[in-house]
């Protein structure tokens, strides 16, 4: 089945393939990643801004432990691919104890579009200790590329790849609905962004994410092959 979409610089063509289970995957669904003089300087996609020194911060639970996510947009940049990304400092605390942290790189191209250009991912012991780099991924190294983490004009059933390190990273999303409603701690909404995230590593497992203009993510759950949900408790804008 072909999908036609517009909204990534020009019309992007997504081939779907539908399994005899009625599932679909994504094939190649990301458009080229442009050159370094097609990125603007801060991401300003309202689904998902990133201004410096805003943090958010997300609770929930994992398999009956409780977790709190604080996700930073720092000040600073790293320069991948001739692209001045920023940089965001997630920590995830499970049961008030650090256990992964993360380091991400995102950018914004002049259309509007932001690109997920790679994470170096820590998980900790007890102790601290790194246990174990798993999942990390750099855009331009080891033959990763840069994914498509939001479109600059979303529209239901756009589906692009947000991580592309294959056998390492490979998380897709499908975009479901732009008139989901939701509500958390920190915001309210009935117009929200409900996507269906999949990857091929865990073909067992589907997560549904939910953004809010002006906010970003506010709410991920594990509808499928796990029981981990996370909800965005409060914004500290600076």
């Amino acid at each position: 089945m072909l999908i036609l979409v517009a909204g990534i610089a020009a019309v992007v063509v997504i081939v779907v393939v539908v399994s005899a289970g009625g599932s679909t995957t994504p094939a190649n669904p990301n458009p080229p990643f442009p050159s370094p003089d097609r990125f603007v300087g801060e991401v300003t996609n309202p689904y998902f801004p990133l201004k410096p020194g805003t943090v958010f911060t997300s609770r929930g639970e994992e398999d009956g432990d409780q977790v709190r996510d604080v996700f930073s947009v720092t000040h600073r940049k790293k320069t991948i691919q001739g692209v001045k990304a920023t940089v965001i400092d997630d920590r995830v605390y499970v049961n008030g104890r650090l256990e992964e942290r993360t380091t991400d790189w995102y950018a914004q191209d002049a259309d509007g579009n932001v690109w997920y250009l790679g994470e170096a991912t820590a998980t900790l012991k007890e102790n601290g200790k790194v246990e174990s780099r798993a999942g990390s991924w750099q855009s331009g190294v080891d033959g990763a590329k840069a994914g498509v983490f939001m479109p600059a004009h979303p529209k239901v059933g756009m589906s692009f790849q947000q991580e592309v390190y294959k056998g390492h990273a490979e998380d897709h999303f499908k975009i479901l609905s732009l008139s989901h409603r939701i509500s958390t701690p920190a915001v309210s909404s009935k117009r929200a962004m409900l996507t269906r995230e999949t990857t091929p590593l865990e073909k067992k497992v589907v997560d549904h994410k939910v953004y809010v203009r002006g906010y970003g993510t506010v709410s991920e759950k594990t509808v499928k092959g796990g029981n981990e949900q996370l909800e965005l408790v409060s914004v500290k804008r600076p």
